[in-house]
């Protein structure tokens, strides 16, 4: 029974949060996925950083992350930085046009969480919170 419930619990995770990605994305108003925006993200806290860093971090391929940095170039989100003591390494850093889609992004991304959990009591968010906290805290001891 237990096997069973927690298969529901994944179906149903996963279905909320592939919801919540479609709206976001409706929502939004740009012609941009959440991938792109979560390397921006990456980019404002952590800095520049080499395409394979990034790749490495937020788990894409590096097919997918070429395609992903190639857009932020394009639309100018993204520019390339040379390091000063070695041309061979090229590092991915945000612009102000970034950081200005990035406040976008996560202003769209507060109201949308607003509404969705606005059906929730006081009580279910402390709950759900305390499990999420007890599911990450195991993830990052076992390394599961």
């Amino acid at each position: 029974m237990k096997d069973q419930n927690v298969f529901q619990l994944i179906r149903t995770v996963e279905a909320f949060t592939n919801e919540t990605i479609i709206r976001w994305t409706k929502a939004f108003g740009h012609q941009i996925g959440i991938s792109p925006i979560l390397v921006l993200y990456e980019l404002k806290t952590k800095g520049a950083q080499k395409q394979t860093q990034l790749a490495g971090s937020l788990g894409y391929t590096p097919g997918a992350m070429t395609n992903i940095a190639n857009r932020l170039l394009k639309d100018g989100y993204a520019k390339r930085q040379l390091d000063g003591t070695d041309r061979r390494i090229v590092r991915l850093m945000i612009t102000e046009k970034g950081r200005q889609l990035l406040k976008e992004a996560q202003q769209k991304g507060q109201e949308l969480r607003e509404e969705l959990f606005s059906v929730l009591t006081e009580n279910e968010v402390r709950q759900f919170l305390m499990i999420h906290e007890k599911l990450l805290q195991n993830i990052k001891n076992d390394g599961v």
